[in-house]
C-alpha cells in the first residue's frame, strides 16, 4: 500500500508489480530459473490491507516469469512496453450475492452481526448473505504429522489437520483454538440447517445474538450447557445440529471434515486476506465493520429499480440499523444525507431557502439604500449648478436677481 501511495501521489495512473520469486507449480518459471530454491508454494495476493481507502489507481501483480520477459524486452531495445491492464466489474442485477469471513472469537464483527439480526430479513429474497467461518489447514501449518498426529495441540481438531489461533493467548486455560473450531462447525451447521435455503438465516442470526449475550466468555464459550440455552432460546434443534456436526466427520479422532473441507476451499477462492472481511457481489467491501457500510455496498449492488424498499427508506440515515428497527424512519437524531452523514433533505431544502431569504432581503435592502444615496448626491450636484427659486444670500438680495446682474452689468 505504501509504495502505491507514493506511487500515485507522484502522478501515476496505474502500478504494476513484478513478483521476485516463481510459483513453485509454475514450472516454466522455475525451470528459466534454473532451480526451485526459494520458490512460493501459493499464489501470492494483492490486496487492500484495510489502510488503501485514499488509494484511486488500479494496482496489479504479475508473475516473475511474465515481469522478467518485459523486463528483458526494455532493456535489450532500450525503449518503453505498452501494458494493458483489464478487469471485470461484478455485474448488477436484482439479487446480491454477500459473504462475511469471520471466526466466533474474533471482536471486531461482534456489533455488526448483532445488529444484522433485525437488517437481513428486510432485503427478503433480494439478498444471500452467507456467512463463512474462517479456520485455518493444518496440514500447511505443519500441525499435521505424516503419522497423522496433532503437533499443535490445544489449537487444532481432527488430530492436527483443522486450526485456530488461541483468542487468549494462553494453551492452558481459557477458549482454545480446538474450541474455536467446534464453534465455527456449530455454526457452519446451524447455517446449512436454517439459512442456506433462503439466503437468511433468522434462527442463525438469533443463535449469533444469544451466544453473544450469554455465552461469549471465557467460563462459557465451551460450555454445553450455555450452547443447549442458546439453543433454546434461538428456536434452533439441537438434535439437527449434533447430527450435522457428527455427520460431516466431527472434530474428535483422525478423519477429514467434509464442511471444514468445503470452508478450507472457498477462503482459498476467495483469497481472503484479513479478518473480518465481507464480499459483496464478489469485491470486497473496504471500510469499517459497520451496518452502515455494508447496507450502502449491499443497496448500490442492485441493478437501478429493482432495490428493496428498505433501500429507499434508509438512503437519508445516518443510523441505518435504527432506521431498520423503525421500519425505515429515521429516528430525530439520525438524520442524514446520501452519503450518510450531514442533515436530511428536508431541513436542507429549508436552510437551503432561508439562507437565499436572507440574501434576498440583504440584497434588496442594498439597492434600496444605494438607490436613496445616488438620489441624495444627484440632488447635491443640482443644487451646485442650478438657481434656487427665491433664495435670498446673507445680503438680502435674491440669488435671481444677483444673476442677472452678473449677465448684464451696467456702467456708471
Amino acid at each position: 500500500m505504501v509504495r502505491v501511495r507514493h506511487a500515485q501521489y507522484a502522478g501515476a495512473a496505474a502500478v504494476v508489480i513484478a513478483d521476485d520469486k516463481c510459483i513453485c507449480s509454475y514450472r516454466e518459471c522455475t525451470n528459466a530459473n534454473g532451480s526451485d530454491d526459494g520458490c512460493e508454494r501459493s499464489a501470492p495476493i494483492l490486496a487492500n490491507d484495510g489502510s488503501g481507502g485514499d488509494i484511486s489507481i488500479p494496482t496489479m501483480l504479475m508473475f516473475k516469469h511474465d515481469a522478467d520477459a518485459i523486463k528483458k524486452e526494455m532493456i535489450d531495445f532500450n525503449q518503453n512496453v505498452q501494458l494493458q491492464m483489464g478487469w471485470t466489474l461484478p455485474q448488477a442485477d436484482d439479487r446480491v450475492e454477500c459473504e462475511m469471513w469471520t471466526t466466533p472469537s474474533e471482536p471486531v464483527s461482534k456489533g455488526f452481526q448483532k445488529s444484522w439480526k433485525y437488517v437481513v430479513p428486510k432485503f427478503e429474497d433480494h439478498i444471500n448473505f452467507t456467512p463463512r467461518q474462517y479456520i485455518y489447514d493444518g496440514g500447511a501449518a505443519s500441525c499435521l504429522s505424516s503419522k497423522g498426529e496433532n503437533m499443535c495441540y490445544s489449537l487444532c481438531t481432527n488430530n492436527g489437520r483443522y486450526c485456530a489461533v488461541d483468542p487468549d493467548g494462553d494453551l492452558n486455560e481459557g477458549i482454545s483454538g480446538a474450541d474455536v473450531v467446534n464453534e465455527s462447525l456449530r455454526r457452519i451447521c446451524i447455517w446449512e440447517r436454517y439459512g442456506k435455503d433462503d439466503g437468511i438465516g433468522a434462527e442463525y442470526w438469533a443463535y449469533i445474538n444469544e451466544f453473544l449475550d450469554i455465552c461469549d466468555t471465557p467460563e462459557s464459550f465451551a460450555s454445553l450447557d450455555c450452547i443447549k440455552d442458546v439453543f433454546k432460546r434461538a428456536k434452533v434443534d439441537i438434535s439437527l445440529i449434533d447430527s450435522c456436526m457428527s455427520d460431516s466427520g466431527g472434530t474428535i479422532g483422525n478423519k477429514d471434515n467434509t464442511l471444514l473441507d468445503i470452508e478450507l476451499k472457498a477462503q482459498v477462492e476467495s483469497n481472503v486476506i484479513f479478518l473480518p472481511t465481507i464480499f459483496v457481489n464478489g469485491v470486497a467491501l473496504g471500510g469499517s465493520m459497520s451496518t452502515n457500510n455494508v447496507m450502502n455496498a449491499i443497496c448500490a449492488g442492485f441493478l437501478d429499480g429493482t432495490a428493496p424498499e428498505i433501500c429507499d427508506k434508509c438512503s437519508g440515515c445516518l443510523d441505518k440499523a435504527e432506521c431498520v428497527k423503525n421500519d425505515g424512519a429515521c429516528s430525530g437524531s439520525s438524520s442524514s444525507g446520501d452519503n450518510g452523514g450531514g442533515i436530511s433533505k428536508r431541513n436542507f431544502g429549508f436552510t437551503l431557502l432561508t439562507m437565499c431569504s436572507m440574501f434576498g432581503v440583504i440584497a434588496y435592502t442594498h439597492w434600496k439604500k444605494t438607490k436613496e444615496d445616488m438620489r441624495d448626491e444627484v440632488r447635491g450636484i443640482l443644487s451646485e449648478y442650478m438657481p434656487l427659486e427665491g433664495g435670498d444670500n446673507e445680503n438680502g438680495q435674491s440669488i435671481m436677481n444677483f444673476a442677472k446682474v452678473a449677465s448684464h452689468p451696467t456702467s456708471n
